[in-house]
């Protein structure tokens, strides 16, 4: 079938879609009828930044919404009941959420006040999702079946919270009725509550003067056209109006959802260099206009007079390019990791700049390069000891920040560590790598570091499972960039720096995380980070049957290599402030190695270890029947420089044992070390 069919089909598909949706967004007396009209999907976080996907609950057998705002009766009687709602229901499966489009509350104070609530409170900054829903007060409840996507019950929490008295009008009675597989018999009801101002309903009807030209396409082209183009990494080209207006509800979902831009920040945090979210100006414009019907209006057509070309090399041609060895990847199974080397043919010593990746398959995992210091024709001998970046599913180029670099010696070999997953058919992976020198060697060093948890463990079923690690940095840094990576049951992620006075920042938030996309953040400027501070992983899972990439709910999960294991870790490059290319400081890196594997065992975060902490890994639980040898002050716990005693004298034991283990990727905890931090 030709493309433009295809669109043609997918258009008459959602039309139906946009129509519901502007109905409801530019109508919102209280006299509309909204039970029974469409819900369309979006995507909110929760006070505390966890992502609410409305269409990621379609087994659910009900949803629940209320809009609420801080400080009001109606929203504080509202949010009592729900708790106990979701205390009765939630075991069933339903599923409970508040609703905050209020103009007066900001996200902080969101955060800030509802951390107690019991129930999630969802941020509509742009009120987007309450202006489609046709909010118009506080306490409005709207009874969502999954089935339909359509509003089974709108009316109060509580029959005392109704506009007049009306029995049966109440969540419970509207949730008690869909359990049972019938229809509420009350359906619309009036509420008491104060108004919510939506002053965009007002401007609905001058929505269709956003020019086409020269407001929506170049948007298009800032933010879109680089993955949206023919052979590009988008699955349509937005390369005409007629494909765009087509493929306009599609746009509108993935903005309203945050699935594209494929940039998963929460914009609430962090400021990136490699920033590719579109402003909340840019996102009501677009929105607005796919709501009017998306117009053609006056004016030429930007995206189909200036064709893009994506090229293959964006930072230009390469000082090296590499061909990793093809591997044909077959349709299913497991696939062990995969080890190549090609000889690096440098006769003298270079300076990495930048990394880039060309023609990775779908069926990439990961990929990850090295250096090794011979040339071997077997593909074995990948090691962290050189590490030269690497790649994950839409990942961009490996960047270092200016006079900053990675050293490669003479000689020797570019190593590969290849992670491929089946993905039910058979495809040959035909990677290619580029590499970017120093014309003059830099002063600084690039460094790697991860905040990693080896000893996470899912609960079969657990719909929210939180696990946490952390390091400490030992001497002043600045970070480069970040990149959380984990599997398919990872749900959220967060990171966090604790500063030597106690005060905590949020840095990088992902409300939604998805393994499709994975992108390393660019903090600007770099993060300043003193020494003594903690940065903090907090990660939550799903590993219900709600979850749609989740391999099998009945399984406990816990840290592996396969997709169909579980991973955190958040990586970290970086510079020390006082190291120099003349001056290594490999003392600091080795302190912050320790780290890494005491904040990764150290769930309640106290600087101490019990041997109950150390789980789930064998390399490491050898460790509990030493603890009386180590554990200096005699307190029964080991603190961090206990914890080094303990490693020293592991590396020892080994080395004395068996000479040739530390060879091995995973012959112990300076192995272990290594694989989370790089080095």
């Amino acid at each position: 079938m030709k493309r433009s069919h295809k669109l043609g089909l997918l258009a008459l598909g959602l039309a139906g879609a946009v129509s519901a949706v502007a109905l409801s967004a530019t109508a919102a007396p209280e006299t509309v009828q909204l039970a029974g009209t469409r819900v369309d999907n979006f995507m909110l976080p929760d006070q505390n930044g966890v992502g609410y996907e409305l269409y990621y609950y379609k087994h659910a057998p009900a949803v629940v919404i209320v809009s609420g705002a801080l400080g009001d009766d109606a929203s504080k009687k509202s949010a009592t009941e729900l708790a106990k709602l979701k205390a009765e229901y939630e075991a069933k499966g339903v599923v409970f959420m508040m609703l905050n489009s209020s103009l007066d509350d900001s996200r902080d104070e969101i955060i800030a006040k509802a951390k107690d609530l019991g129930v999630p409170m969802l941020a509509d900054e742009l009120q987007l999702v309450g202006r489609s829903l046709g909010v118009t007060k506080t306490g409005e409840a709207f009874v969502v079946n999954p089935k339909t996507w359509t509003v089974a019950y709108h009316g109060p929490v509580l029959e005392s919270l109704a506009g007049k008295p009306t029995k049966n009008a109440s969540v419970k009675a509207a949730l008690n009725s869909m359990l049972d597989g019938k229809a509420p018999s009350v359906t619309e009801v009036s509420v008491k509550g104060k108004s919510i101002a939506f002053p965009d309903r007002a401007k609905a009807p001058d929505w269709k003067k956003i020019s086409y030209s020269k407001d929506v396409a170049p948007i298009l082209q800032s933010k879109c056209v680089a993955c949206h183009t023919e052979g590009g990494m988008g699955p349509f080209a937005m390369d005409n109006y007629q494909t765009v207006k087509a493929m306009s509800p599609m746009i509108r979902e993935a903005l309203r959802t945050k699935r594209m831009p494929p940039f998963h920040s929460d914009a609430h945090w962090g400021n990136w260099s490699n920033d590719m979210l579109l402003t909340s100006a840019q996102i009501k414009t677009v929105v607005n206009w796919v709501e009017a019907g998306a117009p053609r209006g006056d004016g030429g057509d930007p995206l189909a007079e200036t064709k893009y070309v994506p090229p293959e090399w964006p930072l230009g041609q390469p000082d090296a390019i590499v061909e990793i060895p093809a591997f044909d990847v077959p349709e299913s199974g497991y696939i062990d990791y995969q080890e190549r080397s090609v000889d690096s043919k440098l006769t003298e010593g270079k300076w990495l700049k930048a990394t880039a990746w060309s023609g990775s398959s779908p069926a990439v995992h990961h990929a990850l390069a090295g250096w090794i210091p011979d040339v071997r024709a077997d593909g074995k001998g990948f090691s962290w000891n050189t590490s030269l970046g690497g790649y994950g599913p839409g990942g961009e180029a490996n960047l270092t920040p200016d006079d900053t670099g990675i050293y490669i010696a003479p000689g020797g070999s570019y190593a590969y560590q290849m992670h491929y997953t089946s993905n039910g058919k058979k495809i040959t992976d035909k990677t290619k790598v580029g590499y970017y020198f120093y014309k003059e060697p830099p002063t600084k060093m690039l460094r790697q570091t991860s905040v990693t948890d080896f000893s996470l463990e899912i609960p079969a079923g657990a719909s929210r499972w939180h696990e946490t690690a952390y390091l400490v940095f030992p001497d002043d840094a600045e970070i480069f960039g970040t990149q959380p990576h984990c599997h398919s049951r990872c749900y959220s992620t967060k990171l966090t720096i604790r500063y030597p006075d106690g005060r905590e920042e949020v840095l990088l938030n992902q409300p939604r995380y998805d393994f499709g996309w994975q992108r390393e953040y660019h903090f600007d400027p770099m993060l300043q980070v003193p020494k003594g501070s903690m940065m903090i992983a907090d990660y939550v899972f799903d590993n219900s049957d709600q979850n749609p990439s989740n391999p099998d709910p009945k399984h406990k999960v816990t840290f592996g290599e396969q997709t169909s294991e579980e991973m955190l870790f958040t990586f970290m490059r970086f510079r020390f402030k006082n190291e120099t290319v003349a001056n290594r400081r490999d003392d600091l890196m080795k302190q912050l190695q320790t780290s890494v594997v005491f904040g990764a065992f150290d769930d309640d975060r106290n600087g101490e270890l019990a041997g109950e902490e150390l789980r789930n890994d064998p390399r490491f639980g050898a460790l509990k029947g030493y603890l009386g040898m180590v554990d200096k002050n005699k307190n029964g716990t080991l603190d961090m420089v206990e914890f080094q005693g303990a490693m020293d004298m592991m590396q020892k034991m080994r080395g004395a044992a068996k000479p040739a283990a530390a060879a091995k990727p995973d012959a112990g905890a300076d192995a272990m070390v290594k694989n989370a931090t790089g080095h």
